[in-house]
This record gives C-alpha cells, structure tokens and sequence, in this order.
C-alpha cells in the first residue's frame, strides 16, 4: 500500500474512533433511552425514510422481540391476597341488595356503620352516577361490598359510577365494568371528591375506564387520608378518547396510600397519545405509590413500533396541573415528601417513573424493566433514590436535584447497542419470569424504610437491588 493511503487510511481510522467516542460521551451525557429517540425519529418519517428506519431499529434494540406469550402472568393472581370481609358487628344493620335499584335506594339512605351487600350476580346502571353522600365515622364506616371477589359484576353505562362524597366509605371484592359504546363516555368506575375523606377500595376489579379512580377537590374539601389496596385494574382495549387516560388519577389529595395494586394495560389512542398508571399532582404531599405491580402493555402490546401511545409507569407530578385544580391555586410545587417504592414496573414505552415538580421524593426499591428508566425534572425537583434496579437510564433535566445513594441502572450506550445487562439478571424478563440467572446484585447496606419487599419477605442486611429478594415468594404466596 503506498503511503499517502495508509496516511489517509489512518485519518479515516482516527475520525471513526472520534465520532464514535464523541457519540458514546453524548450518550452518556444526556442520558435519553433508544426508545424516547425512536419517538424522535419515527415522528419524523415524513422527512426521511432514513430516520424511519433508524428510529425502528433503536426501538428492536431497546425494546427486543415482543412476548410470545400475550397474557397475565400466572404469579399475579397468588400475588395477591384476597380480602375477606369482616363479619356485622352488633348493632350494625346489614342491607342485602339483589338490583340495581336496590342499590341505588341503600347507598342514597345509608348510615354510618352499614353494611350494603350485593347479592350474586349482574347488575347494569345506566344514565346518572351513582352517589354516595352520606357520612360515615372511623369506628363506623360504610361498606359496599360483594361477600367473596368473583360473585358480582357491575356493568357501568355511565359517565362516572360510584361518585362519592362523603367521608369513610369502603368498596370491596366488586369486579366493576365500564360497557359504554364511546370510551370517552365510560370516564372513572370512581370518583373520590371534596370531603371524602378516609375512603377505601380493597379487593376489587375494574375493567375498562379512562380513570378507573379519580380523586380530587371540591369547594376548599379535599378527600386526604385514601387508601387503594389489592385492586386489579385493567384495560382490554386502548382507550379511543381526548381524555385523560391514568388509571389512578389523584389531584390535590393528601396521605393516600396506593399498595399492592395490579394496574395494567392502559393505552391512549387519541388527543396527546400519553397515559399514566398512577400519578399524584395537584400540591398534595406525603402519597405513597408502594408495592404494585404496574405493567404499562401486556395484553395491549403492539408488536410494531407505533406513535400513537405514550406509557408513563408511575409519576409524582404527572403532567402538571392547571392552577385552579391544585390545593394551593398555585402548584410551585406538584407534590411535596412522596413515595414511589417496590414496585415492579414493566413495558412501558416511556419512563416506568417520572417525577415533576416534586419536591423531597422517596424513590427506594424499585424495579423497572423494559421502560425509559427514571426522569426527574425541574429545579423544584428533588429526589432521595437508593436500592432501584433500572433498565434504563436515571435523567436529570431542567435542574432537578438527584440525591443518588446506590442504585442499579443500565449503561445507556449498552442499549443502543442492544446490550440490557439488567434484564439479562432475570430468567426471562420479556415473559416476566423473574428468577435471578444467577447471584442478585447487592447493595452495600440495607434501607431502614423499606424492610419487607414486594414478596412480603424481610429485606437481609445486605439487600438485592430492586423490589424483591427471591420472586419465588411471590410465586408462593
């Protein structure tokens, strides 16, 4: 070879490792997923072919193959204990209902201590909600309920179903079902509002809503003090609707705990194309998002790449609130001293968490699996994060403070290159088999905050990265 060409040859060399070195730094820089660069690109097909095609080959490298098996996990199910509804205590007046009728009539007369049971079977409501404005106290509060999960079904043609306002109110072991023509007809199984306080959902089924809960203010009332716990919501279809689509919607409220919840399969087909899991905005503070399994597509994942969705796991902060809607008619600050801890967080196009605007977040024992990772954004932002095992990067934007004390996390240029070092820790992350290949990554020391984990087992002193110890646990239960 003459020397001018190996001259030129070694020019050429050099520059390919400068770009290439250049284009890992910026990477590693701006911590953005393959998958969010897909969106980039593929929105821009219009303009190139070229970038069409590289948008859909970050996403194959990124996202894999889809699942060959499209469907619930069968560890889900022994996931969850049911609930068992206590017996009447004396004096407590037990009302049985057999139609949709009956219903209504309790729920409009009840007293604080009742009990309100449906009796096996269907029940269709149509037209108006379905109120529930009657007070009950803390040691009497009012129960709606079907006597085992599985016996009743609540089919909802209407715009809103239970629309409660009154304060200590508890709904359990109902499946409840929106079967409006036009999803944007069927919005929220629930709407929690003003002063209904200390409500509580446990045990029950909710299919098909854009909001399947929505919690917010009315008239200076918020209802704080909520818990949602052992619920399964779902979607068996995307959502054809302008609407908002986040299948725990919670603004302005207080001290509501979110747990061990299944809350799945929530796309959004119109309008902005974005849907939540759960998020918590509006100025409330002090919510905890802890302990659900939330997988943003499993029956609804499209196996082509497609810019009609937008999946954001779970999000303090959501997409912002308008000032009238927030507690404080300002919203500096969408939530202050938050949770989002040991949740499995899977198959999300976007983030699997997304905090905004929110201030002195916990972020502990998460796991993330096929999702953007992690995304803090704004300076009134903080965040404490330890224990998190993310398949994704870990972003900051806009000033928002990390306060970063042992997590695990991908290494970004590893994903443009296909390379998924934590979902390669599990048998089969895709298919949600998720016994550890090997060893589990451990950290250092053991969180004083988060004891037992996803599994309701106890954390060792030296603890596995993420939501469980041993997902055989979970499987067991």
């Amino acid at each position: 070879m003459p020397p001018y060409m190996r001259r030129w040859l070694a020019v050429i060399l050099l520059s390919s490792g400068a770009l290439i070195i250049a284009g890992m730094v910026l990477i590693e820089t701006v911590h953005i997923a393959p998958r969010l660069a897909a969106h980039y690109l593929t929105e821009r097909q219009y303009r190139s072919v070229w970038l069409a095609r590289a948008g859909y080959t970050l996403l194959a490298l990124d996202r894999g193959a889809p699942p060959t098996t499209v469907q619930y996990p069968d560890w889900i199910a022994r996931w969850q204990t049911a609930h068992q509804p206590s017996p009447a205590q004396p004096g407590q007046r037990h009302i049985s209902v057999n139609t949709a009728e009956q219903a209504r009539a309790a729920l409009a007369a009840a007293e604080a201590g009742d009990i309100i049971e449906f009796q096996p079977g269907h029940y269709r409501f149509d037209g108006s909600n379905i109120p529930a404005s009657s007070a009950g106290r803390e040691d009497a509060p009012i129960i709606v309920r079907a006597a085992q999960p599985g016996t009743v079904e609540l089919e909802l043609a209407t715009e809103e179903g239970f629309w409660v306002q009154g304060p200590y109110w508890q709904f359990e072991n109902l499946t409840v079902r929106g079967i409006c023509k036009e999803d944007h007809d069927c919005e929220h199984a629930f709407h929690v509002v003003g002063g209904a306080h200390h409500f509580v959902a446990r045990n029950n089924t909710l299919i098909d809503f854009n909001a399947h809960f929505k919690i917010n203010g009315a008239q200076g009332q918020f209802p704080d003090h909520g818990r949602i716990e052992g619920n399964r919501l779902s979607n068996e279809h995307p959502r054809r609707t302008d609407r908002s689509v986040t299948l725990i919607d919670l603004v302005a409220a207080s001290d509501w705990v979110i747990e061990k919840n299944l809350i799945a399969d929530f796309v959004k087909q119109r309008g902005d194309h974005t849907s939540y899991g759960v998020f918590a905005k509006g100025g409330g503070a002090r919510n905890q998002i802890r302990s659900n399994v939330i997988l943003c597509t499993v029956l609804l994942r499209n196996p082509a790449f497609s810019q009609d969705s937008r999946q954001v796991g779970a999000s303090l902060g959501g997409g912002g609130s308008s000032a009238n809607a927030c507690r404080d008619k300002k919203c500096v600050v969408e939530q202050e001293d938050g949770v989002i801890s040991n949740n499995l967080i899977a198959g999300c196009s976007d983030e699997g968490i997304y905090l905004n605007r929110a201030a002195r977040s916990a972020v502990h024992h998460n796991t993330l699996l096929d999702t953007a990772g992690v995304s803090l954004r704004y300076a009134v932002t903080s965040a404490d994060m330890r224990g998190n095992l993310i398949d994704g990067p870990l972003r900051l934007r806009d000033g928002a403070v990390l306060h970063d004390a042992d997590n695990r996390s991908n290494w970004v240029t590893g994903q443009y290159l296909g390379l998924h070092r934590v979902r390669d820790l599990f048998a089969d992350a895709a298919q949600l088999d998720l016994r550890w290949r090997g060893a589990p990554p451990r950290q250092a020391a053991a969180s004083t905050d988060e004891a037992i984990d996803l599994c309701g087992q106890p954390r060792p002193a030296q603890p596995a990265y993420g939501a469980f110890e041993d997902f055989a646990a979970c499987n067991k239960q």
